[in-house]
């Protein structure tokens, strides 16, 4: 089993001021969170510490050995991080979904043109990549622009439960659709919306791919002070080849060093 590289204790006493990983810092409220979420420009929702990047889960317990219970329903921080992100998604000023490898993310709406010039599905493209159930809910779902969960089962015709969460995700791995809001009662939904009616102006705007990567690269790095092999592609969902594209590009413009092959430190962190 393949050992992870050990990093210096000042990168880790960066990280955890910058991910919130220290009790002063904690977050505790969905303007916390949303602060949080700003600074660091994207954070995954329920990883701990056994997941590198930034989350929401981790920042709520304040502490960078949290690791997440076995009995969530029962953990007073799992459940704490978990009505934040439902507080979160109604507030509507992050975005929010399942993106790259099905992992629940939130990203700054600075950050929204980026991650969506690397994974967004555009128009044309989406008969030839997306699937057949993926595009009856996307076409019900901009004709009725918000539905509930059983609703959008029903008129799309996509009924077996499997087959419409799969065709969802691939929908939110696609930018194309974004939960709305959570409801518990009289029975616990989502509420399913186009990812363009929260943020047009961001998945409107073109930007070239290489542009895309180096911006992401870039806000890990800020946040991160220090990026050791494969973490980058890790976090993100980028390809590490590309990944390392995207840190080479810092390099040349002087904003991070490359201290070995897959080891870039931000200049002065």
């Amino acid at each position: 089993m393949r050992t992870r590289p050990e990093i210096p204790s000042e990168i880790e006493d960066f990280r955890d001021q910058r991910w919130r990983r220290e009790g002063a810092r904690q977050v505790s409220t969905a303007l916390d969170a949303e602060r949080f979420i700003e600074q660091v420009g994207f954070a995954s929702c329920m990883t701990d510490s056994r997941r590198p990047g930034p989350s929401l889960y981790v920042a709520v317990c304040g502490r960078r050995d949290a690791v997440m219970p076995r009995n969530v329903q029962k953990d007073e921080e799992a459940s704490a991080a978990w009505l934040l992100k439902d507080e979160i998604v109604r507030r509507g000023q992050m975005y929010y979904a399942k993106m790259a490898r099905g992992k629940a993310t939130f990203i700054a709406p600075r950050m929204v043109p980026y991650f969506n010039a690397i994974w967004g599905v555009r128009r044309s493209e989406e008969k030839s990549r997306l699937s057949r159930n993926a595009l009856k809910i996307l076409k019900v779902l901009r004709k009725e622009w918000e539905m509930a969960t059983s609703d959008l089962k029903q008129d799309s015709g996509v009924k077996d439960r499997k087959a419409f969460t799969s065709a969802l995700d691939e929908l939110q791995a696609a930018m194309l659709v974004v939960p709305e809001g959570v409801y518990y009662e009289p029975k616990f939904t989502y509420v399913w919306t186009l990812a363009v009616s929260r943020f047009p102006d961001q998945l409107t705007k073109r930007v070239k791919r290489d542009e895309a990567v180096k911006e992401i690269a870039r806000c890990f790095l800020s946040n991160a002070g220090l990026t050791i092999p494969g973490e980058l592609a890790r976090v993100t969902g980028l390809s590490r080849p590309e990944a390392g594209r995207g840190n080479r590009a810092l390099v040349k413009e002087g904003f991070a060093e490359m201290l070995a092959p897959g080891w870039y430190q931000l200049r002065h962190s």
